[in-house]
């Protein structure tokens, strides 16, 4: 008889997630999982076929942490898609390991599905229908992801902006004046004005 089940997949993912957190996606692996939970490696795969669905589960507990509720509909709807685009922020910003995950895997999880669901209805009570509207909603998910990868994963702030301030000027006139402005710009600063940079070409 197979011994019964005794985890949740919020269990398994939560387990998941500290080692994503602590070591990385490097670091993800079955045996990993297994000794943060303080079971076997084999014990694992009564839960889950391979890595390939943990992962899944990671991405599914930390998108079901956005709030995909619709903010209060008194507000313009560029103010009401930013309120959206900054829980996603919030939610994912908090796991920045867990980013590239959320690349593979957003199609299958519930969560991204939800925050996608209340975004379209935004833009269509904005007037952004059709072939617009698909555009429109790949290019906040293109900025939104890749701005949280670029403020966690790659950031130019700090080291990376002293090093290109220290380029040949002659040879890189506005890349260096450009870091050296880059100094004085916040991480949310960057993000929101970005945003907003967005949001502006989707006007109706």
């Amino acid at each position: 008889m197979p011994r019964p089940r005794s985890l949740t997949p919020d269990q398994l993912a939560s387990a998941a997630l500290a080692v994503i957190d602590r070591d990385g996606l490097i670091g993800l692996s079955m045996r990993a999982v297994a000794k943060e939970l303080g079971m076997s490696t084999m014990g694992i795969y009564r839960y889950v076929r391979d890595r390939e669905e943990l992962e899944q589960l990671v991405v599914e507990l930390v998108l079901n942490a956005v709030d995909a509720e619709p903010p209060a509909s008194g507000a313009p709807w560029r103010e009401r898609i930013e309120i959206m685009a900054r829980r996603l922020r919030d939610a994912v910003g908090a796991h920045p390991a867990v980013v590239p995950l959320t690349l593979v895997h957003r199609h299958r999880s519930a969560g991204a599905m939800r925050w996608s669901e209340t975004v379209l209805a935004l833009l269509t009570e904005a007037g952004v229908e059709g072939e617009r509207r698909v555009v429109a909603l790949r290019a906040l998910l293109a900025y939104v992801v890749g701005a949280i990868q670029q403020e966690h994963l790659g950031p130019l702030s700090g080291e990376g902006t002293v090093a290109i301030t220290e380029l040949p000027a002659a040879e890189f006139p506005y890349m260096t004046e450009t870091a050296r402005c880059a100094r004085n710009v916040s991480a949310d600063r960057e993000f929101f004005d970005g945003l907003a940079l967005v949001l502006r070409g989707l006007d109706v």
